[in-house]
């Protein structure tokens, strides 16, 4: 009994260390989003809704450098588990130049597509100006953005976290200074609206992506770029893309479900759209570095422990990183469902949309404790290889609950809003319930084993 105990403030101590700075990283991510909302807020209902509908197409270029860097996280954190130092530079190299070339072709979708896109989703006229300016301002900065989330990921997977919380944190930092000056036209800046809003995110991405592409290149990290010739590994190839594809449509599930979804939460009016993302973005600033770096800190201590050869310890350290998400998360939960009024009113003042936004939010809160089993477990899965059972679940959860039984309990069975909420809660409880199932019954350690054993004869 001893030793289970000195076993789990072990791993919750390692959770603490490797994750603090990915929180501190995610708390200054998810603060340049919540500015965004709160300067749009100033302008207009509209401007809110236009800067969340353009995000859903926005998510794209994110879920793809989410997906790589997932596969370079669970490649990197392996191989530096097992020494393999050669190995892992040129995954992470092919990782970056694989995100790099997916984002070009947004680029050119931006420039050409922007306000059309924000028209399909049913928006009003407002709406989709506004939305259209910032969505093209955006894409321009993809290859860019993916390129900052790939590094970031391939460093954080040899147990380097801080360098990238010191790249990303500065780069948050200027786009929220230049949200705010190009936004609102403070000092002696343009009054540039929604477009200085876009602008300011553009900047900063850049400035993310070339540094963290020197710090790796540098002395300061333990990885190095690989050049072109030494990088070309078909089994690494392989590798990236079987682990990356399935996280990318994982994201995707939910990205995809939320043009319908918000399409149907524009049929109960703007207020409403614009109260779900201020809802959204104030459990995703109070919540998301928590949950985010429970679930990073897994895969990087899970797949090191793999990679080390121990996988009864990388199983040990998976449920112990679930018994601190679910504790710190319930209670995280509790607080969102106390303070959801006062945290709404800093994002808006309209009375409608506070009313709305308040309910959202309260949802949000409730759904905690099924964050706090999904992500500690998903990262756990991600880090050996599995990034399947975490994309069946959110598919699930996503498209059955809160698409299906949203719309049915809403709309055909006449529930309205309250309908919504419970099929919200719903699809959080299926993406729970899924990765429960497969940590504890699943073949994720021997798919690690597996992966190495390829990686290791190649």
């Amino acid at each position: 009994m001893t030793g289970c105990r000195e076993r789990l403030i072990e791993i919750w101590g390692r959770t603490i260390s490797l994750g603090w700075p990915i929180a501190v990283q995610q708390t200054l991510n998810t603060l340049m989003r919540t500015v965004d909302i709160v300067v749009t807020g100033l302008f207009s209902p509209a401007a809110v809704a236009a800067v969340g509908l353009a995000d859903l197409y926005a998510q794209i270029p994110l879920r793809i450098g989410l997906g790589l860097g997932t596969g370079a996280i669970a490649l990197s954190s392996q191989d530096t588990g097992r020494g393999a130092e050669l190995t892992r530079d040129r995954a992470i190299t092919q990782a970056l130049l694989i995100g790099f070339c997916c984002g070009i072709p947004f680029v050119l979708v931006g420039l050409l597509f922007g306000p059309t896109l924000v028209a399909a989703l049913g928006a009003e006229s407002e709406v989709v100006r506004l939305g259209g300016a910032y969505l093209t301002i955006v894409f321009v900065a993809a290859p860019m953005r993916i390129v900052g989330l790939v590094g970031a990921r391939s460093l954080q997977g040899t147990g380097d976290t801080q360098t990238p919380m010191l790249v990303n944190g500065g780069a948050n930092v200027l786009n929220i200074l230049t949200t705010v000056g190009l936004g609102l036209g403070v000092w002696t800046l343009p009054e540039l609206g929604i477009v200085g809003v876009g602008i300011a995110t553009a900047i900063s991405r850049t400035v993310e992506a070339i540094a963290i592409t020197a710090a790796i290149a540098s002395d300061r990290t333990d990885l190095s770029l690989a050049s072109l010739a030494r990088s070309r590994d078909l089994t690494i190839t392989r590798q990236l893309v079987a682990v990356s594809v399935p996280n990318f449509a994982e994201g995707m599930s939910t990205s995809i479900a939320n043009f319908p979804f918000n399409a149907l939460l524009l049929l109960f009016g703007t207020e409403v759209n614009a109260a779900y993302h201020i809802g959204r973005r104030i459990y995703q600033q109070l919540t998301g570095p928590l949950y985010r770096s429970f679930s990073t800190a897994a895969s990087i201590i899970v797949g090191q422990t793999l990679g080390e050869g121990d996988p009864e310890g990388a199983r040990s350290a998976g449920q112990a990183i679930l018994v601190l998400g679910v504790i710190t998360l319930g209670c995280a939960g509790v607080a969102l469902v106390v303070a959801a009024e006062p945290l709404v009113r800093i994002f808006t003042q309209d009375p409608t949309t506070i009313g709305y936004a308040v309910d959202f939010t309260r949802v949000f809160g409730v759904s905690m404790v099924c964050f706090g089993i999904f992500f500690p477990l998903a990262g756990t899965l991600r880090g050996a290889g599995d990034t399947r059972t975490p994309f069946y679940a959110r598919f699930v959860g996503t498209f059955a609950f809160m698409l299906g039984f949203s719309y049915v309990a809403s709309i055909p069975l006449g529930y309205g809003l309250p309908g919504i909420y419970v099929g919200i809660v719903l699809s959080y409880i299926c993406w729970a319930a899924v990765v429960v199932v497969g940590f504890h019954w699943g073949g994720w350690a021997e798919t690690a084993a597996a992966m190495m054993d390829e990686r290791a004869h190649a």
